[in-house]
């Protein structure tokens, strides 16, 4: 797989079960339009690099301890953002908690993309968003990572040794200002909790994507009494090795769409061969020579050369798995490329890597899965064997942690969160890297808890459908189990495309 792309991931107790659900002890109200608790904010707008999509917001820094076990080292800024509600005279008591992905996301940046799921929850509650430490406008651990394009997959030795090197690099680049060894889940929940006391916030409700969902369980774990409710997108259950079982998680994924291919006649018409064994044997062919191709710059449309190898297929399929819309193309992408026709898959493979490549703070990433997961990885690689990404890709998604400065985990890391906190946990059926499956484990611990599937859908699935009235109505009441989620049953499978105009009617 191709290196740079493996450095890209994904892509957060027990007394609050009754007594939650009021919401807790009513804290002091904003005092003003710019003042939440003793925090001070100035307008600003959000903006996620998406054309014309951006939040007005208010914004402020505060400063917490870099290491939170010592009040006296050095004292870092959190980004943070808070959105009022949008009703006239809303004022709920309990805020909302948005926890990002990634590891590596920034949730002030990511916002403008999700503020349209949130538009029910918004009408009577605050929103806070904090940049977890390490990403956005927190102390950011960004490394440059232009130095691993033009490697060759094969040689993954080489590849391993690169990626060392840019860990070497980029920890002594960012040695004056930060000490990665601090950048972990546990000391985000510090934060979060620095930050909750800030606001005289008597309870939050826990918002998680992904990674987020790790987050938003370690925090309800510590500090039961002040959740009043979590939601978990994309669940990653604590024991979970992030990154150590993309391989088969992926693997399952393109099963699920190529059997649903192959239960529509049009589908099966048009692409006689299993999508899936027509990846493995292009990847194969590429493995052995890869092709130098012309293609047109997805931007520009200017046209430029390049090369397509192995992982540039299995990134590519690997970034098209995240969606249904971008899955149901990768059928189309793949004929195109068996019958050398390889520009269109060129294209879309440069188009999605810029798209992702500034998303995760690098070396955040590496604080995170340094410390919690590297060290776990061989329990995952079993399961990658026969893959098409095979073992390696974790291999070289943990190789920074031969030379990046890591903290460790606590004890009780992985034990799963047992809790009587109300709780809704989504997955999306066809989801690439937290299957239905990881939230089910989850949900064992959670008695107040209830589990949608959004069939059809993959990673991510707040914004879909009728979601954010779900969504909405879950944090009001803090009542999954008493949801109305029949309006899911209009989600359904994204038909492969059969032409690059679409998909049969």
């Amino acid at each position: 797989m191709k290196t740079r792309k493996t450095l890209i991931p994904l892509a957060a107790a027990t007394a609050l079960a009754l007594a939650g659900r009021g919401g807790g002890a009513t804290p002091a109200p904003p005092q003003d339009d710019n003042r939440y608790g003793e925090l001070v904010f100035e307008p600003c707008t959000l903006a996620g690099g998406v054309a014309g999509r951006s939040v007005q917001a208010r914004c402020t820094r505060y400063e917490v301890p870099e290491d939170p076990d010592d009040a006296g080292s050095r004292r870092i800024a959190l980004n943070i953002a808070w959105l009022p509600p949008t009703e006239d005279g809303a004022d709920a008591a309990d805020p909302v908690f948005f926890l990002a992905g990634g590891p590596g996301q920034s949730a002030l940046q990511v916002w403008p993309l999700l503020d349209p799921a949130f538009a029910e929850v918004r009408r009577q509650r605050h929103v806070v968003l904090v940049d977890q430490r390490g990403t956005g406008g927190s102390n950011l651990l960004q490394c440059e990572r232009g130095s691993l394009d033009g490697l060759d997959p094969r040689d993954t030795e080489a590849a391993f040794a690169a990626v060392v090197g840019l860990a070497r690099e980029c920890a002594a680049q960012v040695a004056d200002r930060a000490d990665p060894r601090f950048y972990t889940t546990t000391a985000a929940v510090a934060d979060l909790e620095a930050v909750r006391r800030a606001i005289g916030a008597e309870q939050v409700n826990l918002v998680g994507a992904s990674y987020g969902t790790r987050v938003a369980q370690h925090y309800a774990r510590r500090h039961p009494q002040h959740v009043r409710s979590i939601v978990l997108d994309g669940v990653a259950p604590n024991d979970l090795v992030v990154g150590g079982e993309f391989a088969r998680t992926f693997e399952d994924a393109l099963a699920l769409q190529a059997g649903r291919c192959r239960e529509l006649p049009a589908c099966a018409e048009r692409f006689p061969q299993d999508p899936q064994a027509q990846l493995r044997q292009l990847v194969g062919r590429l493995e052995q020579a890869p092709v130098e191709v012309e293609y047109r710059d997805p931007a520009s449309g200017e046209s430029l050369k390049g090369r397509v190898d192995a992982g540039t297929v299995t990134g590519l399929a690997f970034m098209f798995s995240y969606m249904p819309q971008t899955a149901a193309l990768l059928p189309l992408v793949l004929d195109e490329a068996a019958h050398g026709r390889y520009a269109p898959l060129k294209s879309l493979s440069e188009l999605m890597a810029r798209g992702t490549a500034q998303q995760m703070a690098v070396g955040m990433q590496w604080s995170v899965i340094c410390a919690e997961d590297a060290d776990r990885q061989h329990e995952a690689a079993a399961s990658a064997e026969g893959t098409l990404l095979g073992p390696q890709v974790a291999r070289m998604f943990f190789a920074a942690c031969e030379a990046w400065p890591h903290g460790t985990r606590p004890d009780d890391f992985t034990a799963p969160l047992q809790s009587g906190v109300p709780a809704l946990l989504l997955s999306g059926e066809m989801d690439p890297v937290t299957p239905p499956r990881y939230a089910e484990r989850v949900l064992q611990g959670l008695p107040n808890g209830r589990h949608l599937v959004l069939q059809g859908q993959g990673h991510g699935t707040l914004g879909l459908g009728c979601m954010p009235r779900l969504l909405g109505q879950f944090i009001e009441s803090a009542d999954a189990k008493a949801l109305d989620a029949s309006c899911l049953a209009s989600m359904s499978y994204v038909p492969p495309f059969t032409s690059f105009n679409g998909w049969e009617p």
